[in-house]
């Protein structure tokens, strides 16, 4: 009877044993060759540097920085084992202590607890999917077992440290370290340690960006594991619980670079492939943090400034479902962020008497009376449904003090701005756009425009190589050429000026007359050693007002010419690359540059540009910066459709453009001296903060000074271009009227 009662009860168990064996051993048989972890290479992404070592930005699916076991600090190892897997180096990869405590707790409470130890989560991490069953946990278990077998402790503790999710995109612990509070992890201290160590368990939803009172919380569970287990005392880790923590702001550069960073990106791309996603390059850069920043923030503030003159348009595009209580979730924002000093706000109740709105942070606000006023025309069904306010409807507001709230709309114009070095072609600063988000276009490089009177340094200079200098005098009377008659912007007629005058107070009529006294077909020509595509230069005396084609960078590089005493700079954008270990993988090579024009034209040349910039259309901002050494042109074109700035100092040359992206008028009030010239303002401030006044100097030898004029010696005393002024001839009429 007990036989039989012992092969009832222990057969079957012995059949599950010898299945299980079984199963356990077909399994082992195919589970994954562990070569990936042995030779642990992690995605890294490509890391764009400034060329003062700032970082502009990331591109990569996994923000990592792959750090060896043995400099990752002893006090951060423990702490995370001490609240993931605290007999680590006893176990052989799973816990079974801890198994059967989870299954006790499982059976009792509804709220499930895990076993799993680190081993098993690495495992679960790299080679399986997240389904919950019960043959995946068999190949986790095993997969344990086997790296426990191959690998050994260290590398799998290793390994753990750089590959796990952290939340807020960062992989492995020092990229954590970095994104939350901006040190590396030797620079971690006892509050900053456990805090970390406490993310692995769910980064998604507990980190400190995602929801700061759910991680500090697990910031003190950590401390008491380690109090526990002996990291620390309790006068210790009461201290770390006190302790304010400082989490890194968001990288202000963030955002300011996109169109470079896209041009670095491309430009790696086309060298390295795929892999420069994930081999953990470093690009250095010449770009320069602070001019960057500059250059962003000021033709950002320029383009609000612009918005804020035109009309409301109603409201933004995209609506927000409401609930019945008037509940608005916060995916609604996600597609309505902030933009600077704006806030995004989404209307839950409206009337001809007021708004009611909630902003991104919560907040609800009204606006009502002279706020409400550019409103009233987008309420009512009358309204199409793109732009009407309603209940759900996309606005933007901004605060000019505590409760006054505007209606603002977010910037249609776009702009460019684009820094050089022109001693050796070196890019210090690039802004393709208002948003690479928004539009992944960059007006820096790719938007041909027309460059208005800013082109017409380069008549100067082309009439200059042919005996003019600045005391030549030229007609200024208006022409008329069949239907075509051109104006001075200002309405005022001279009989006579000289060039460097006609320069000054960007004369149109004069720089008509020199195009005409050499031909068109010269100046095209001319323009092209520049760096201007010739045939994008019309063949007529409109040529003259700059209505051919010029992107802002081509801009910034023609005025690099005078600049640099007539040399032409092949632009330098990425330096070197390093790989993950700082080896040397790319280093660029310095171009020489083309000598465009002769130094002595540069010269003269750029000695009329000092006289727009002491006298004419730029001496604002010769006395905004109070520097002297200063050389530019504005620029605005027929009905002020683009508004220009280009300018020079001997160590920096910066060129700035605003327009639509459609061209169309910016309004009858809007120039180049007004729009744009403010943006080079403000990036000139910065660029040459701590450089000293440095005039250029003559080159020492083809030009002679006469009464406080430079000219070419060939051409002094009476060989000089006195008069030009010769009435246009019927013959050289433009084909068209538009500028």
């Amino acid at each position: 009877m007990l036989r039989r009662l012992l092969i009832w009860v222990l057969g079957p168990v012995l059949a599950l044993t010898m299945m299980g064996t079984l199963a356990a051993a077909f399994v082992w048989q195919q589970l994954p060759s562990l070569d990936a972890l042995a030779d642990y290479q992690p995605k890294e992404p490509l890391r764009v540097l400034s060329a003062d070592g700032a970082l502009l930005g990331e591109f990569g699916s996994e923000r990592r920085r792959f750090v060896p076991l043995a400099q990752i600090p002893k006090p951060l190892q423990n702490a995370l084992l001490a609240v993931e897997d605290v007999d680590f180096w006893q176990h052989p990869g799973l816990d079974f202590s801890g198994m059967l405590r989870a299954l006790w707790h499982n059976l009792w409470h509804e709220r499930p607890q895990g076993a799993s130890t680190i081993t098993q989560q690495l495992a679960r991490d790299m080679y399986l999917s997240k389904k919950q069953i019960l043959s995946r946990k068999l190949v986790e278990m095993l997969l344990a077992l086997k790296m426990e077998r191959e690998l050994g402790k260290a590398k799998i503790l290793e390994v753990y440290m750089n590959q796990i999710y952290l939340g807020h995109r960062a992989y492995g612990f020092a990229a954590a370290a970095e994104r939350y509070f901006g040190k590396p992890l030797a620079q971690l201290d006892t509050a900053e340690i456990a805090l970390l160590a406490g993310l692995p368990q769910n980064p998604v939803h507990v980190n400190p960006v995602v929801n700061l009172p759910r991680t500090l919380k697990r910031q003190q569970h950590v401390l008491q594991r380690m109090v526990a287990v002996g990291l620390i005392d309790a006068a210790q880790a009461e201290r770390a619980r006190q302790q304010p923590l400082r989490l890194r702001p968001v990288n202000p550069l963030s955002g300011t670079a996109d169109h470079a960073l896209e041009m670095v990106r491309a430009e790696l791309f086309a060298r390295f492939g795929e892999e420069v996603y994930t081999r953990g390059l470093t690009a250095h850069t010449t770009l320069l943090a602070a001019e960057q920043r500059a250059a962003h923030a000021g033709l950002r503030r320029a383009l609000w400034a612009l918005e804020r003159r035109q009309p409301y348009r109603g409201a933004e595009e995209g609506q927000a479902d409401l609930d019945a209580d008037g509940d608005i979730p916060d995916a609604a924002f996600s597609e309505h962020p902030d933009l600077d000093e704006s806030r995004a706000g989404i209307v839950v109740a409206v009337s001809r008497d007021g708004l009611d709105l909630q902003l991104r942070d919560g907040r609800r606000i009204q606006l009502e009376g002279s706020a409400l006023r550019p409103a009233l025309p987008f309420i009512g069904a009358q309204v199409p449904l793109d732009r009407r306010i309603q209940r759900g409807a996309r606005l933007r507001v901004q605060e000019l003090g505590p409760g006054r709230w505007i209606l603002v709309q977010r910037p249609q114009a776009e702009g460019a701005v684009v820094s050089l070095d022109p001693r050796d072609g070196s890019l210090r600063a690039l802004v393709g756009g208002f948003d690479f988000q928004r539009l992944q276009f960059n007006h820096a490089t790719q938007a041909y425009r027309q460059p208005g009177s800013s082109f017409k340094p380069l008549v100067y200079s082309a009439l200059i190589e042919q005996g003019a200098n600045g005391a030549t005098q030229v007609s200024d009377q208006p022409i008329q050429i069949g239907d075509w008659q051109p104006r001075n912007h200002d309405g005022q007629y001279e009989e006579s000026i000289n060039l460097a005058d006609a320069l000054a107070r960007s004369k149109n009529m004069v720089t008509i007359r020199l195009v005409q006294e050499m031909g068109p077909e010269r100046v095209r020509a001319w323009s092209g050693l520049f760096g201007l595509e010739a045939d994008r230069q019309p063949a007529n005396l409109t040529l003259a007002l700059g209505s051919g084609a010029a992107t802002p960078f081509q801009m910034a590089s023609a005025y690099g010419v005078f600049a640099s005493g007539g040399q032409r700079h092949p632009t330098r954008l990425i330096t070197e690359v390093r790989d993950a270990k700082g080896a040397l993988v790319f280093q660029a090579q310095a171009q020489p540059p083309a000598q465009a024009i002769s130094p002595r034209n540069a010269f003269v040349t750029a000695q009329l540009l000092h006289g727009v910039m002491a006298r004419g259309t730029g001496a604002k901002a010769s006395q905004a910066l109070q520097r002297s050494d200063l050389y530019g042109k504005t620029g605005t074109t027929n009905d002020a459709v683009d508004a220009w700035f280009v300018g020079f100092q001997a160590e920096r040359v910066a060129s700035v453009w605003i327009g639509y992206p459609q061209p169309r008028s910016l309004g009858d009030r809007e120039s180049g001296g007004g729009l744009a010239l403010p943006v080079w303002v403000d990036v000139m401030r910065v660029a040459l903060k701590a450089t000293p006044l440095a005039p250029l100097q003559p080159p020492d030898d083809g030009l002679v000074a006469q009464d406080g004029t430079w000219l070419y010696e060939e051409f002094a005393g009476e060989a000089a271009l006195k008069t030009i002024g010769q009435p246009p001839s019927a013959a050289s009429a433009p084909a068209s009227s538009a500028f």
